[in-house]
């Protein structure tokens, strides 16, 4: 007896079989598989609270409850990245970090890529900002909205990031395409030093809901940027040839910014020629390279001053070496070799030397073996600093006392100057970007 539901039944049941039992698409040429479906090899998890992350049945599932990051076990620079996800309830929430550390401070020290269900978002948690709703660079770059499945629905989603230039694609549609150079906002970029970072883990960031995701790949841009080049967005401070958009910085007892201001137009005339003359004499350019050959402490100085910006040199020193940079004039973020006597602490270099309320030293120890490059980027927004040293972070978001006045603030302009220190040291490579 021929029977329309039973029949209908049937039909369901096969059209069910076919879906789950499927091979899974294949991946992209170029890509490759982050997740094998099974287990978590090839991630770690920090910070582990809930009930963590699952492999289960081709889908990687952060559990109800989960609090903790779980990263790739290998760090990216620029990449494509691509995966699925489902947000299974409204306001759903959790996170995809780049370039980040190995820890719990991805959203900051890293970047956050948001993972929001939106429709029911603000119900869950009250207003946001619009840099807080999905794809949204976390609390710095807003993205679009709207592209978003309903809940229970599987979404595709995109995410390059080529140098400063990130974009986010979801199930087909552009959702952000921002250069976070356009980070100009001095508070987010106090507290957000990981824009600036290059390379780091990728990782997903449990907030307590539950959310899946599946066919995570990703493609790695086999372009590597040579040290001498200029980044993007960026000049050069010193050409490689000869002294030009420097100068001497007065000497004693006018080195004090606060004293140059109150000498006569003549009396500083003599003075920077002076100060000029001894440069001449004890900074040389050697190789491409700018090298201190001098017995005193005259600093060289850049011949225009600076407010806020983004900085980048490599620099040398020899077994005792001792330097510096000066930030709008004022001293100084710290080079030094870890283990000489004149540094009691063996700290390394990059902390903050002349601070007395906030810490000092450097948050790890980065620096290479004497006698090999190493990299500074720094970044003085207001009068809050990061310091990046080979790629790690060593001073994050702190605050530069003024040395020259310890009850006044920061002063609001001054030079970029590279300290002399009876030491020879080394420099190349230097740019600077502005923050507007």
């Amino acid at each position: 007896m021929y029977c329309p539901r039973l029949n209908l039944f049937c039909l369901a049941v096969v059209a069910l079989l076919l879906r789950t039992s499927a091979a899974p698409a294949p991946i992209e040429p170029g890509f490759v598989s982050l997740f094998d479906g099974q287990s978590l090899k090839g991630w770690t998890f920090v910070g582990k609270s809930g009930g963590g992350y699952r492999a289960r049945d081709g889908v990687l599932v952060c559990e109800p409850g989960t609090e903790g990051n779980l990263f790739t076990e290998k760090q990216y620079s620029d990449f494509v990245l691509r995966f699925e996800f489902m947000l299974p309830t409204p306001g759903a929430n959790n996170g995809i970090a780049i370039r980040s550390p190995l820890n719990e401070r991805a959203s900051s020290e890293g970047m956050e890529i948001q993972v929001l269900e939106e429709s029911g978002a603000e119900k869950k948690y009250g207003p946001l900002q619009p840099e807080q709703f999905h794809g949204s660079v976390y609390d710095c770059i807003a993205a679009k909205r709207g592209a978003l499945k309903p809940p229970g629905e599987w979404n595709t989603e995109e995410i390059m990031a080529q140098g400063r230039q990130i974009k986010v694609t979801v199930n087909g549609q552009v959702i952000l395409d921002a250069d976070l150079n356009s980070v100009t906002n001095l508070e987010k970029i106090a507290k957000h030093p990981g824009l600036f970072r290059p390379s780091g883990h990728i990782g997903f960031l449990g907030h307590q809901d539950q959310v899946e995701f599946r066919r995570i790949r990703i493609w790695e841009s086999a372009a590597v940027a040579k040290p001498a080049e200029v980044p993007a967005g960026f000049v050069t401070l010193f050409n490689g040839r000869d002294l030009t958009g420097w100068q001497g910085t007065l000497l004693d007892p006018n080195n004090n910014p606060y004293k140059r201001a109150a000498l006569t137009a003549d009396q500083r005339a003599a003075a920077q020629a002076k100060a000029d003359e001894q440069a001449k004499r004890d900074w040389k350019v050697e190789g491409g390279e700018l090298v201190y050959r001098g017995q005193g402490y005259d600093n060289l100085g850049t011949a225009r001053d600076y407010k806020n910006f983004e900085m980048v040199c490599e620099w040398k020193i020899e077994p005792k070496g001792d330097s510096g940079i000066y930030l709008r004039g004022t001293p100084q973020v710290q080079i030094w070799e870890p283990q000489t006597d004149g540094n009691p602490k063996h700290e390394g270099s990059g902390g903050l030397y002349n601070n007395q309320k906030s810490a000092t030293g450097p948050l790890k120890l980065a620096d290479r073996p004497i006698g090999e490059w190493n990299q500074f980027r720094i970044i003085l927004a207001g009068d809050k600093v990061h310091v990046f040293l080979n790629g790690e972070l060593v001073v994050n978001g702190l605050a530069l006392e003024n040395y020259w006045d310890r009850a006044q603030p920061l002063l609001p302009l001054g030079p970029v100057e590279l300290q002399a220190h009876k030491n020879p040291v080394r420099f190349r490579n230097l740019a600077i970007r502005e923050i507007p």
